[in-house]
């Protein structure tokens, strides 16, 4: 289980490395070939999208300036005015209260992450608080 923001800048390492050697990978064969979870994966690909380096195209996730900005710079944007005003919070708490699925939380999370905007609390499946 992940529980650093260094773990999470290492994973998107990872992917921008297998993305270079490939050119274009879905979000599956990018999984198969980094060993990465589904929520490391896409908390990394929110990592990347914040240092505009990743972008899809389809179903295809390639190295090149970024056209995730506005969905996961907006998503983050409405996780950070959630921490900043209740604090702690669990993913699944998230999820409900923005009606955003999980996997584009997890993006947020990694743009919030790469931005030093969050801490983990505990594990990745718990809480999240703001930055003091």
């Amino acid at each position: 289980m992940i529980n650093t923001i260094e773990q999470f800048g290492r994973n998107a390492g990872k992917i921008w490395n297998v993305l270079y050697e490939n050119n274009l990978l879905t979000d599956i064969e990018l999984k198969e070939l980094t060993s990465l979870r589904e929520y490391e994966l896409y908390i990394a690909i929110g990592w990347l999208a914040k240092e505009n380096k990743i972008r899809k195209d389809g179903r295809y996730f390639k190295l090149d300036d970024t056209n995730l900005g506005n969905e996961i710079g907006e998503n983050a944007g409405l996780i950070w005015r959630i921490l900043k005003n209740e604090g702690d919070i669990e993913i699944h708490s998230l999820v409900y209260k923005l009606q955003i699925n999980e996997n584009d939380i997890y993006s947020a999370i990694g743009w919030l992450a790469r931005e030093n905007k969050i801490k983990i609390k505990k594990n990745i499946y718990t809480k999240f608080y703001k930055k003091i």
